[in-house]
C-alpha cells in the first residue's frame, strides 16, 4: 500500500516521536506540528499552537518541508490526521489550562481536519479516562477486564478532557462521516525504561493506577498504523496498550488477591491486560511486538 501523507501532531512528545518514527519506517511521509522540535531526519516540525483554530488550519494546509515547492502548485490538505498534541498529564499546568488546552486543541485541529476535506483522524485518548489514574485516594475500577464500554468516569482535569476529546471526536465523525479512532493509550514505555519492571514485581499495588498495564512505544506506533489502515469504522474507542498483565501472577489469581471485590464479566486469558487490547486484536489485527517480559529476562 502507497504511504499516506500525514500530519502529526504533537509528535516530539514521548508518545508522538516513537509514533512518528515507526511510521515513517512503514513509508508514510509526515509533518510534525508541534511546540518543540523533533530530531528525526526527513520529519519537519511546524511550530503551531492549536488551541487557536487559525493555527489548526494552516498547519493543515502546509507544505510539509521546502521540497513541496517544487510541486507548482499550492499545499493541500493531509491524507491523514493524528492528533497526539496536548498537556500530557495532570500537574503540569493548573488544571484550568490543561482541560482548556486540551480540548479546545481537538476540537480545532478535528474541525479543521473534517473541513478540509480529511476522512482519517486518530486521537490520542487515555486510560485516565478509566477513572482510578489520577483519582483522589484509592479509587476502585468498576470491573475487570477494562474494556470500550465502560462507564468512564475521571474525576481529574485531564481525564476529563479526554473523555470529552471522545465525544467531540464522535460528533465530527457522525456530522462528516468520518473514520475518527480514538486510541485509550496506556502508561506508556520506552525501550531504556524496562528496568522498572523489577520494581513493578516487587511493589504491585504501585501499578493499580495503570490497570497494571502499559504500551511500548513501538507497539503504539504500530496500532496508529493499523488503524490509518483500516477504514469504514466511523468512530471508534480502542485501548492502545500491549497485551499482557505487568506481573508474573496470573491475571485472575492476581485480580482474586488485590481487588477481590471488583467483578470480573468475561474469562480472561492467563496473563491477559486488566486493561484490555482486545479489540484492538480483532478489529485491527494487531500483534505485539514488545512483550515486557522479552526485556526483563523473563520466560
Amino acid at each position: 500500500m502507497a504511504g499516506k501523507r500525514i500530519v502529526f501532531t504533537g509528535g516530539s512528545g514521548k508518545a508522538g516521536r516513537h509514533a512518528v518514527a515507526h511510521l515513517q519506517a512503514k513509508g508514510h511521509k509526515i509533518l510534525n506540528v508541534d511546540l518543540k522540535p523533533l530530531d528525526l531526519p526527513g520529519v519537519n516540525t511546524l511550530f503551531a499552537d492549536l488551541t487557536k483554530s487559525g493555527q489548526a488550519f494552516n498547519a493543515l494546509t502546509s507544505h510539509f518541508g521546502f521540497d513541496g515547492y517544487e510541486l507548482g502548485h499550492t499545499p493541500v490538505a493531509p491524507d491523514a490526521v493524528v492528533h497526539f498534541a496536548a498537556i500530557p498529564r495532570v500537574l503540569i499546568e493548573p488544571d484550568d489550562a490543561t482541560f482548556a488546552a486540551n480540548v479546545a486543541s481537538t476540537y480545532n485541529v478535528i474541525e479543521a481536519a473534517m473541513k478540509l476535506g480529511v476522512r482519517k483522524v486518530i486521537v490520542a485518548s487515555s486510560e485516565t479516562t478509566y477513572g482510578v489514574c489520577f483519582a483522589e485516594g484509592d479509587k476502585d475500577f468498576h470491573s475487570f477486564p477494562l474494556e470500550e464500554d465502560y462507564d468512564i468516569d475521571p474525576m481529574d482535569s485531564y481525564g476529563l478532557s479526554k473523555l470529552c476529546n471522545e465525544k467531540t471526536a464522535r460528533a465530527f465523525a457522525m456530522r462528516y462521516g468520518a473514520d475518527i479512532y480514538a486510541l485509550r493509550i496506556g502508561n506508556v514505555i520506552e525501550p531504556h525504561e524496562y528496568g522498572m519492571f523489577a520494581e513493578f514485581q516487587r511493589k504491585p499495588m504501585m501499578r493499580k493506577r495503570n490497570a497494571w498495564s502499559y504500551v511500548d512505544a513501538r507497539d503504539l506506533g504500530e496500532i496508529v498504523h493499523l488503524c490509518l489502515e483500516k477504514d469504514g469504522l466511523g468512530f471508534q474507542v480502542f485501548n492502545a496498550v500491549n497485551d499482557g498483565i505487568t506481573v508474573e501472577t496470573p491475571t485472575r489469581e492476581f485480580l482474586a488477591k488485590y481487588c477481590p471485590d471488583t467483578p470480573i464479566t468475561r474469562p480472561l486469558g492467563k496473563f491477559e491486560g486488566p486493561l484490555s487490547n482486545r479489540k484492538a486484536r480483532e478489529v485491527l489485527g494487531f500483534k505485539e511486538a514488545h512483550d515486557w517480559r522479552r526485556y526483563v529476562g523473563q520466560k
